[in-house]
């Protein structure tokens, strides 16, 4: 028959899991290319974003 565990070692043990989940996700997050050349140029300034006298404006 197994023996019960107190319940600070079953909180202990929770901590812990938790811990490492959170050690986890952080470690994941962080992983990704550390070399920049692998990730797509960013937009011309001249195409990134149209001019407001481009913009079609509402007449009222």
């Amino acid at each position: 028959m197994p023996v019960r565990t107190r319940t600070a070692e079953r909180y202990a043990r929770a901590l812990a899991a938790a811990l490492a989940a959170v050690a986890g996700l952080l470690l994941a997050a962080n992983a990704g290319p550390t070399d920049p050349s692998g990730s797509p140029a960013p937009a011309p300034v001249g195409e990134s974003a149209p001019h407001l006298e481009e913009l079609a404006s509402v007449n009222r």
